[in-house]
């Protein structure tokens, strides 16, 4: 099965490392949290990435061409007059990444629509590339046969990130208590399943896929919803990302379901 990444946007809410390199090649512990993402994937057995790229797109390309050394030792040898490179402790994942240069102010929907080549007539996987979590992709594809829908996506319930004020219909204060897993509204996280059908709701470039698409599929009652209760955090701003680098870090990070 086949996994397509959302990479094309300006990051403009991390601008402050944004700025030399998309979003999804922002580094956790050393490795651009695509990296972090597709190892989660590749953890269930989906090892085939189609990235849709945009901004300073050539960065990613870069990066995956040169993946090979980056993950193994290398000896540069000069000393016959020639360039000669021997690589050492080769490593490298049972990955076919496909890098498409999606636009650089193409919308969601219509980057998705640019890679259907690629993907062909088959069921795949969609998620975005700035988060990560420990979201079992073998229970959400079960969910998503299970429900026979043209789509499912992954809710996940982030909370109250601050105390809770409980008042009552007498507009007095109830209660102080501190927030729980049950304050806040489910969203979605992304780590979605589509059949390629889907394709056809999306009418070009400027279509948000989160707007039309999904709204339509909504209204037709063709879109399932799969409850993660662990792990998830987006990278949306400096803050998070140093959050998501703290755990890894500290050797406790959840999405790290690979050996």
């Amino acid at each position: 099965m086949k996994l397509i990444i959302l990479a094309g946007g300006f990051g403009t809410r991390i601008s402050e490392e944004a700025r030399y390199k998309p979003k999804p090649m922002l580094e956790i512990g050393g490795m651009p949290i695509l990296w972090h993402i597709m190892k989660i994937y590749s953890h269930y057995g989906v090892n085939e990435f189609i990235v849709c790229a945009g901004y300073k797109q050539h960065v990613i390309k870069e990066w995956f061409a040169d993946y090979f050394l980056h993950t193994s030792d290398v000896t540069f040898d000069y000393t016959r007059g020639n360039n000669e490179m021997v690589v050492h402790n080769k490593h490298a994942e049972p990955w076919k990444v496909t890098v498409v240069d999606t636009g650089l102010n193409t919308m969601t929907g219509g980057r998705i629509k640019r890679v259907r080549e690629y993907v062909g007539e088959e069921t795949f996987m969609l998620t975005y590339g700035d988060a990560v979590g420990d979201v079992d992709i073998g229970a959400l594809l079960s969910c998503h046969k299970r429900q026979g829908k043209m789509g499912t996506v992954s809710m996940y319930n982030f909370g109250q990130n601050k105390g809770v004020v409980e008042v009552g219909k007498d507009g007095l204060v109830e209660a102080f208590r501190e927030k729980s897993d049950f304050d806040g509204d489910l969203i979605n996280i992304g780590f979605m399943v589509f059949e390629p059908k889907v394709f056809d709701y999306i009418d070009g470039d400027m279509t948000t896929f989160e707007k039309e698409p999904l709204n339509r599929l909504v209204a037709e009652k063709q879109l399932a919803g799969y409850l993660h209760r662990g792990y998830w955090q987006c990278m949306d701003t400096l803050r998070e990302k140093q959050q998501i680098e703290k755990l890894w870090e500290a050797g406790q990070a959840p999405w790290k379901l690979w050996e």
